[in-house]
């Protein structure tokens, strides 16, 4: 058998992995090949997508199951055994495990993590034979030495994961959280904080904590904290279930202490009134461990409802969960819980393709840029006295209601629908409960052909109003229709998990970062079954100027300010998905009092006068266009100058450029490279193509932006080909399907042309099978040559 032949799965089937097993490594609960460690971010171009390519481990080794140890990255035989170490050091840092492996089957290259702290000093990379590899034992002997874990601590560090006999594991930032966890609770740490966006499964991981460290005995009465009705009814019948009659839920202020799972919202065990405080029925020390979900709604707030139970629960363990931590003068997270012992944030998440990525439009409104001044005198539409002074964006919708403000967002609102799909489930987040009700009924007349069709497209979904509650699992659960549009002010920003929400619509000025990033939260998770891979925020009160703060760590795919007469569907344009976020509560205004579900009424209810104006004419101002780049950052020079640097980076020269783009197999792939490195070939298209009324190939985009080089149409280059006779040194069948093909080419491009996909769609289809027409040019390899030969024709020149 000579080696060198061998695929690299060949290589870790005949030699990596019999190694692992000589060396006692359990091949069913401690090896796992091919290792999925990312889902490939999800890259928006227009109103498309895709997956970047995702990672995987070739090999991740596990201690015991959940439990990894270390990595070993595979390459075959004609590498060298350490080809495969940067790579490998890559997914270790990832894991955060402190063993590393790369081979060829010849051996082993061991990069230690750890050999500076072992006895003697340690060789961090040294070469091993394949029967040296060290037992599962023998690595976590020397991990836990090094992390100074006693038998007691390395019991429970070690305790099982649940598991439902399935294959499916926990994603790999779970396990880190997991695992962090109990390891700091085993050496005593009792205040912990895990700071996880929105959307990345924070209750799961608070399962498989808990039920560790239950099934341990090291916590034997848990409390699970949070403060909606809906996220601990979702908690009991999902992610808790396996705890079973062991579990129970606090209500009607009634303590029963037979149980070792407790949930509950913590409005249930508090109160204003001293008998009201239900957990006082508890003794102190009842509970050893509190997991409070959502913790920046306050609980670090000294005068909170949360605050005063983990104070009376002061013995027991608390873990803190969250996905924006609050950190201001009054409120700090990490002043009570301490620094987090973990972190995954939305833009590891879009990174990582967990999360959607997502869009912003901004649309802004003529009277919110210049302000609005009554006439002296002048009276609202119901009698009263206009206060004489300048009512600017702060003021509409509080003080003042401008109806034609209204009307037009909701018209904007329902354009942007008509243009994608008028059933993508929206959320339009309005100043108050007042504003709330206005913008339903604007909708409603924006979308009256719907509405006649079931009333239910446009709900109302507040606090105060029980018809639209009603509604919340309705909006949420993906396989309900109706409601397709809600309105609402504070009720939906946090705790709802709408899978399918397409569309987040800021109607509401956001001063505070922590509620910014609650309600981006809304639209960040993907269900690919429903087509749900990114979203689109629609920005009238400049909301998203909050991207510039230093607080918020990332940026949208896009950001599109269309003029007056544009539509407010962004244009297509190739992106980069890197952005940060997540969610939290909105605190209680001044004199504003929470109760269950119900949100803070405010405007006229909380005794403010507010005018409202008919008959003043509001306009989409004219704005302009921006761009990210692959790094997240604002380009803020002209898309040309940015697009020059950016290839130059790649190619030096032209000539450069020409020969890689003449050796490569397939065009599309140094198309796809440019577009990652941050190239807008659809923005350049558009903006080359508008100033000559012309579509330009990615190729003459390239040539003429970077080097000044006259571009040509691709119909053009389709001409040029077809004048030169090509064609005549093939038979009749071949040389219709390369005219076809050069046709395609001119109306579509060249990435159509490369896949043999083609063949099966018209008109490809009136010259035979796939399989007759490649037996026209003497079998698969000599058609791929022609189509490789007819691209070398159209670029040639």
């Amino acid at each position: 058998m000579n080696k060198k032949q061998l695929s690299e799965r060949d290589i870790c089937t005949k030699y990596i992995t019999p190694a692992l097993e000589k060396a006692g490594w359990d091949v069913t609960t401690q090896i796992r090949e091919e290792f999925p460690l990312t889902k490939g971010r999800i890259i928006v171009r227009g109103k498309l997508h895709t997956r970047a390519k995702h990672k995987r481990a070739d090999y991740v080794l596990f201690y015991k199951p959940n439990i990894f140890i270390a990595i070993i990255e595979a390459k075959d035989n004609n590498h060298t055994v350490g080809d495969g170490m940067q790579q490998a050091l890559g997914y270790a840092d990832m894991l955060q495990v402190p063993f590393v492996f790369s081979s060829n089957g010849d051996g082993f290259l061991f990069h230690n993590k750890i050999a500076a702290s072992q006895p003697g000093g340690g060789i961090v990379e040294r070469e091993l034979a394949l029967h040296e590899f060290p037992t599962a034992e023998t690595l976590w002997q020397w991990w836990a030495q090094h992390r100074g874990l006693n038998d007691q601590q390395n019991a429970l560090v070690t305790q099982d994961y649940f598991s439902d006999g399935s294959d499916k594991s926990p994603r790999y930032y779970q396990l880190l959280a997991i695992n962090k966890t109990i390891e700091a609770i085993a050496r005593g740490q009792n205040r912990i904080l895990l700071v996880m966006a929105t959307g990345t499964g924070k209750t799961f991981t608070a399962f498989q904590i808990i039920w560790r460290l239950w099934k341990s005995k090291a916590k034997k009465r848990i409390l699970f904290l949070a403060d909606r009705n809906i996220l601990v009814d979702q908690t009991m019948t999902n992610d808790f279930k396996p705890f079973g009659s062991a579990m129970t839920k606090i209500q009607k202020r009634q303590a029963n202490k037979s149980y070792e799972i407790y949930l509950s919202l913590y409005q249930a065990v508090t109160g204003n009134e001293e008998e009201k405080n239900i957990y006082r029925q508890f003794s102190s020390d009842f509970f050893d461990l509190i997991i409070i979900d959502e913790c920046h709604r306050g609980s670090a707030a000294a005068d909170s409802a949360w605050r005063e139970i983990l104070e009376y629960f002061t013995s027991a363990s608390q873990i803190g969960l969250t996905a924006t931590p609050k950190e201001t003068k009054e409120v700090s997270n990490i002043d009570y819980f301490g620094d987090p012992i973990y972190t995954y944030s939305l833009r590891q998440g879009i990174d990582d393709g967990f999360l959607a990525p997502y869009k912003v439009v901004r649309i802004d409104l003529d009277r919110d840029l210049t302000g609005w001044r009554p006439d002296k005198g002048m009276i609202d539409k119901y009698g009263n006295e206009i206060e004489d002074r300048i009512y600017n964006q702060k003021d509409f919708d509080k003080t003042l209601v401008l109806e034609q403000r209204t009307q037009l967002v909701a018209k904007k609102i329902t354009e942007f629908l008509r243009q994608t799909n008028r059933f993508d489930k929206a959320i339009v987040f309005c100043e108050n409960i007042d504003h709330a009700e206005r913008m339903r009924q604007a909708l409603v007349n924006e979308n009256a052909d719907l509405v006649a069709q079931n009333s239910k497209y446009v709900m109302r979904i507040t606090g105060d109003n029980e018809e639209g509650k009603a509604e919340l699992d309705n909006f949420i659960f993906p396989e309900s229709k109706y409601p397709v549009i809600a309105t609402t002010s504070k009720l939906m920003t946090t705790g709802i998990d709408a899978q399918t929400c397409k569309l987040i619509v800021l109607d509401q000025r956001i001063q505070s970062m922590t509620e910014f990033k609650q309600i981006i939260g809304r639209g960040t998770r993907i269900n690919e079954d429903y087509g749900k891979y990114y979203f689109t925020i629609i920005d009238f009160k400049k909301a998203t100027e909050l991207f510039a703060d230093p607080d918020f760590d990332g940026d949208p795919v896009q950001i599109y300010e269309p003029r007056a007469e544009q539509s407010p569907v962004p244009p297509d344009v190739p992106v980069d998905p890197e952005v940060d976020g997540g969610v939290t509560y909105p605190e209680p205004g001044e004199g504003q009092v929470w109760t269950g579900v119900a949100e803070p009424v405010p405007g006229e209810e909380g005794g403010i006068r507010r005018y409202v104006v008919e008959g003043v004419e509001v306009k989409v101002a004219a704005e302009r266009v921006q761009y990210f780049d692959a790094g997240g950052k604002l380009i803020t020079e002209s898309l040309k100058d940015y697009t020059r640097k950016a290839l130059a980076r790649e190619y030096t020269t032209l000539d450069d450029f020409l020969r890689r783009w003449s050796s490569t197999d397939k065009k599309q792939a140094i198309i796809d490279e440019l577009s990652e490195q941050g190239v807008f070939f659809d923005a350049l298209t558009d903006e080359i193509g508008r100033q000559s009324g012309k579509a330009f190939d990615p190729f003459d985009l390239v040539c003429h932006v970077a080097w000044d080089m006259p571009p040509l149409t691709r119909k053009e280059r389709a001409e040029q080909v077809k004048k030169r006779n090509y064609f005549t040194r093939y038979g009749e069948q071949a040389r219709r399907v390369l005219e076809a093909l050069l046709d395609k080419y001119a109306d579509e491009g060249v990435a159509h042309i490369e896949e043999t996909q083609i063949l099966t769609i018209a008109p490809f289809t009136e010259f035979g099978t796939p399989l007759e027409i490649i037996r026209a040019f003497g079998g698969l390899d000599q058609y791929q040559q022609a189509v490789h030969e007819l691209e070398a024709a159209l670029y040639a020149g």
